[in-house]
């Protein structure tokens, strides 16, 4: 009979991008408290850690994910400090509403703006992903395995809404990186997975009046509220310690299905 794979998180190394606010901050809160040895977090502003006991294992790396020398400066601290790096999770992102073309102020979409978007979002996080499988490259395998790339996308990238055509077809590259990508690097032990998130809790959404939050709770099926972002990140977490989670997107959405 196989030996089973799973392994808990705890003394991994993570590092974790988009990591002082929304979903990147609930999975470095979430791995903390489960015991990982310790988490890079980087983001364009500075991570602050109110537990003063856990924020001894969060280490802060400000950078943009699309700049080459922040991403390896982020992993060379990763390798002084830990020596090691066995996960990565990608939630660095941005969004903007625009229409491919505005009928009403006859001006067609701003093509810098879909350039930004596509930067951050998903060269943004290949970028992360190939300069961080080297040094995630060189861990000893345990049962085959040397470490995991998670990837942020969204329902957008199958379900993307008028307005969201930078945004979705950002989140649906993603999604398209994430196969052969898990191909590429099965010869490494590294998988790669994909999680689409639903409407959740981020502070972009907490900026809404309570009626437009509760309108957009009434669209999800069940369970017929916004997603909480310790919810994402449990999923982070499985996904983490279930060596057979490869190559894959899972939807984290509550069976919603946006309308155009």
């Amino acid at each position: 009979m196989a030996v089973s794979g799973v392994r808990t998180v705890k003394d991994l190394v993570i590092l974790i991008t988009g990591a002082s606010s929304g979903l990147g901050r609930a999975a470095v809160e979430r791995l903390i408290q489960q015991g990982v040895r310790g988490v890079i977090a980087f983001d364009r502003s500075t991570f602050e850690h109110n537990n003063v006991t856990a924020a001894k294992r969060v280490i802060p790396v400000v950078g943009d994910v699309t700049e080459e020398k922040d991403v390896v400066s982020a992993i060379n601290t990763c390798k002084n400090e830990f020596g090691k790096l066995d996960a990565v999770v990608n939630c660095a992102g941005v969004g903007i509403a625009m229409k491919t073309f505005n009928e009403k102020s006859g001006n067609p979409h701003d093509l810098e703006s879909y350039e930004q978007v596509i930067k951050i979002n998903l060269v943004g996080t290949f970028n992360m992903n190939r300069i961080a499988c080297e040094l995630m490259a060189k861990n000893e395998p345990i049962n085959g395995l040397r470490g995991v790339l998670i990837n942020t996308a969204s329902v957008a990238a199958f379900d993307g809404q008028k307005g969201q055509v930078a945004y979705a077809s950002s989140k649906s590259g993603v999604v398209g990186m994430t196969l052969p990508m898990a191909r590429d690097l099965a010869s490494l032990g590294i998988r790669v997975n994909t999680i689409a998130p639903g409407l959740f809790l981020t502070p972009m959404m907490l900026q809404l009046p309570e009626k437009a939050l509760e309108r957009l709770a009434s669209t999800i099926p069940c369970p017929s509220r916004l997603g909480h972002p310790d919810e994402y990140a449990h999923l982070v977490q499985f996904i983490i310690e279930n060596p057979m989670m490869n190559g894959e997107t899972i939807r984290i959405d509550g069976a919603l299905r946006m309308q155009p």
